[in-house]
């Protein structure tokens, strides 16, 4: 068997180099509430609109019929009073 010697060192020894670091980000995302209000208005707006509403009235009256000599004139006068009265 051989002897084996120790290297002897060949190079001296040197001071290590530091590089900058790596910056790796984990980003952590945690909810914040943030109020948002929306108002809201409701009106009530009214709008007339016209609208037709018929009234009828009625009026009578009575009236006494002069004497008359001939016949032909009271028959005028009885079919126009019993007119009067289909009307109502």
């Amino acid at each position: 068997m051989s002897h084996v010697r120790p290297c002897p060192p060949v190079c001296p020894p040197v001071s290590p180099i530091v590089c900058d670091p790596i910056v790796v980000i984990r980003d952590h995302f945690v909810p914040q509430i943030v109020p948002v209000i929306h108002p809201i208005q409701v009106v009530d707006k009214v709008h007339c609109v016209p609208v037709e509403q018929h009234i009828y009235t009625v009026t009578e009256r009575e009236e006494v019929a002069g004497v008359t000599v001939s016949g032909s004139s009271s028959r005028k006068r009885a079919s126009s009073s019993s007119r009067n009265r289909r009307k109502r």
